[in-house]
C-alpha cells in the first residue's frame, strides 16, 4: 500500500492524489491546475495515471482545482464510480459544465483570431460539455457518516470538512490480511464559526493523515474585525460614490459575502446600496445552496431561514445573467457593489469590470480569498502599479483591500486546533499537500513544535509506503 500525488504537491491547485492498494488505484480528487495559461494548459493535459488503473474516484468537494479534470478522465476512458456528497455532485456538475463552456468559447475566439491573421489554429479544449455530462453521470452521492464499500476491502466514509457546501474529508479504511489501516484525506479543511455551513467534523483516529497546507504560514483576521473593516470599506464607497469590485469564488464566498452585507444593512451599520452578483455560476450556485439545507449550520437556520424568505438574498441584491446586463453595470454610477467570478481574476466577467474601473481611484478592489502565484488576482493583491488584462496594460489607481477572515481554508493555528480534536494515538505520519513551499515548510516546523514531528511535505510523483 502506497500513497503518491500527481497534483497540488508543493503547489496549491490541481489536486490529484493516489492511494494504491494491491495494484488497484483510488484517486482522491482530479482537479485542474490554475496559474499562467500556458503552464496550466500544459499541466492539465497530463493526468499522470492511466484511467484503466483506477478502481474508484473520491471527490472531496466541487471547486475547479479539485474536480476540474474529471471530464478529461472520463474522456480518456474512465467508466468507474465517482463518490461525492450530494451537494458536491451538484456543485461539481455546475463547475465542470462552466469550464467546458469557457473552453469552447475560448477555442472559438482563438480560432477566429487565427483566421484573421492567416495563422494555423491548433489549440483544442481539454474536454467538451458532453464529457462533463458523462462525468456527472458517473457520480454516486454518499451522505456524511454513511460508510460505503468502494473496492475490495476498502471502505469510504465522508465527514464534513467545513470548507464549502458539501465539502468532505475522506476517511478510507483498508482491511487486508487481517490488518486495518485508516487514511484520512482532509481535502480542503475549513474553519470553525463560518456562516451557512457547519464546522469541520471530528473523525475517528487515523493512521495516516493527508492534510492541506494552503495557509501554513499565515493567520486569518478575526471575523469581527473583518466585518468592521468591510463596513468601513462600504462606508468609504458610499461617501465617494464609488464602487467595490469583489473577485469572488462563485461557490460559498459569494453567498457568505451576501450574508454579511445583509447583516450590516439589517443592523443599520451601512445604508442599503445596490449589490450585483454578476456571475451566472454564482446565481446557479445560490440555487444549489437553497436545495441543500442538510449542510447548514444552526446559525443560518436560526438567524436567516426563520427571518427571511430567501436566506441568500434581500431587496438590494440583483443577479445578472446576460452579457448585456453585465456590460450595463459599467455604466451605472456608484455607490455600487459588484461581486463577480473568477475568484483569481483569470477569466470571466470580473476582468471586464477591472478594465473599466481599475484606473478609477474611487474604486476599491476587495480581495477575499486565496490568490495563486502567477494569477492576475495575485498581482492585484500585491498592489502592482500596472496590470495586463486582455493584452492591454492598465494603471492601478483603484485601492486594494484584503480581508483574510473570509477565507474558507483553515490557517495553521486553526488546522492544529482541529487536529487536536481527534484522537491521534494511532497517527504514524502526516502528509502535507496543497500548499506553496514556503507555507509548507513553516507549517511542518509548527506542527513539529506542537507534538507532530512525523510530518512530511509530499513531492510530486514520489511514492510513500504505508506500513
Amino acid at each position: 500500500m502506497k500513497f503518491y500525488s500527481l497534483g497540488a504537491a508543493e503547489e496549491v491547485t490541481g489536486s490529484k492524489h493516489v492511494l494504491e492498494i494491491d495494484g488497484a488505484s483510488y484517486l482522491v480528487d482530479c482537479g485542474a491546475f490554475q496559474g499562467s495559461r500556458a503552464e496550466a494548459d500544459r499541466k492539465n493535459r497530463t493526468l499522470g495515471i492511466e484511467p484503466d488503473r483506477i478502481e474508484s474516484v473520491i471527490l472531496t468537494h466541487g471547486h475547479l482545482d479539485h474536480c476540474g479534470l474529471l471530464p478529461l478522465l472520463t474522456r480518456k476512458g474512465y467508466r468507474g464510480n465517482i463518490f461525492a456528497t450530494p451537494a458536491t455532485r451538484d456543485i461539481a456538475n455546475l463547475i465542470m459544465m462552466d469550464s467546458a463552456h469557457i473552453q469552447a468559447r475560448d477555442a472559438a475566439y482563438l480560432r477566429s483570431q487565427a483566421r484573421k491573421k492567416g495563422e494555423k489554429f491548433t489549440w483544442e479544449p481539454l474536454y467538451t460539455e458532453k464529457d462533463a455530462i458523462q462525468a456527472t453521470n458517473q457520480f454516486l452521492g454518499v451522505s456524511y457518516n454513511r460508510p460505503v464499500n468502494i473496492g475490495d476491502g476498502v471502505n469510504l466514509e465522508f465527514y464534513d470538512a467545513g470548507h464549502i457546501l458539501g465539502s468532505a474529508m475522506a476517511f478510507i479504511t483498508v482491511k487486508k490480511n487481517g490488518r486495518e489501516t485508516r487514511i484520512l484525506c482532509t481535502g480542503d479543511l475549513g474553519r470553525r464559526g463560518k456562516p451557512i455551513i457547519r464546522d469541520p467534523d471530528t473523525t475517528p483516529p487515523p493512521d495516516y493523515l493527508v492534510l492541506e497546507s494552503t495557509y501554513g504560514d499565515r493567520r486569518h483576521d478575526d471575523k469581527d474585525d473583518a466585518v468592521a473593516k468591510l463596513a468601513k470599506v462600504a462606508a468609504r464607497m458610499v461617501e465617494q460614490r464609488g464602487k467595490i469590485l469583489i473577485p469572488s469564488f462563485a461557490i460559498e464566498r459569494t453567498q457568505e459575502l451576501v450574508y454579511y452585507f445583509h447583516l450590516l444593512v439589517d443592523d443599520g451599520i451601512i445604508p442599503e446600496v445596490p449589490i450585483y452578483v454578476d456571475s451566472p455560476m454564482a446565481t446557479n450556485a445560490t440555487t444549489i445552496f437553497q436545495v441543500h439545507p442538510e449542510c447548514y449550520d444552526d446559525e443560518i437556520h436560526a438567524a436567516f431561514i426563520k427571518h427571511h424568505k430567501n436566506p441568500f438574498g434581500f431587496n438590494s441584491l440583483n443577479f445578472t445573467t446576460s452579457v448585456d446586463d453585465s456590460k450595463a453595470l459599467n455604466n451605472i454610477k456608484g455607490p455600487l457593489i459588484i461581486i463577480s467570478a473568477d475568484g483569481m481574476c483569470e477569466a470571466g466577467r470580473i476582468q471586464h469590470h477591472l478594465i473599466h474601473n481599475i484606473e478609477d481611484p474611487r474604486t476599491t478592489i476587495l480581495i477575499v480569498g486565496y490568490m495563486a502565484e502567477n494569477t492576475l488576482g495575485r498581482r492585484i493583491r500585491d498592489r502592482a502599479e500596472e496590470v495586463k488584462i486582455h493584452g492591454l496594460w492598465f494603471k492601478r489607481r483603484a485601492a486594494v483591500e484584503e480581508l483574510n477572515a473570509f477565507s474558507a481554508h483553515a490557517d495553521y493555528t486553526e488546522a492544529l486546533a482541529w487536529l487536536k480534536t481527534i484522537d491521534t494515538s494511532r497517527l504514524k505520519r502526516i502528509f502535507l499537500v496543497h500548499g506553496e513551499p514556503r507555507a509548507q515548510a513553516a507549517f511542518k516546523k509548527y506542527l513539529g513544535e506542537h507534538g507532530f514531528p512525523q510530518t512530511e511535505i509530499v513531492r510530486y510523483g514520489q511514492n510513500y509506503e504505508l506500513d
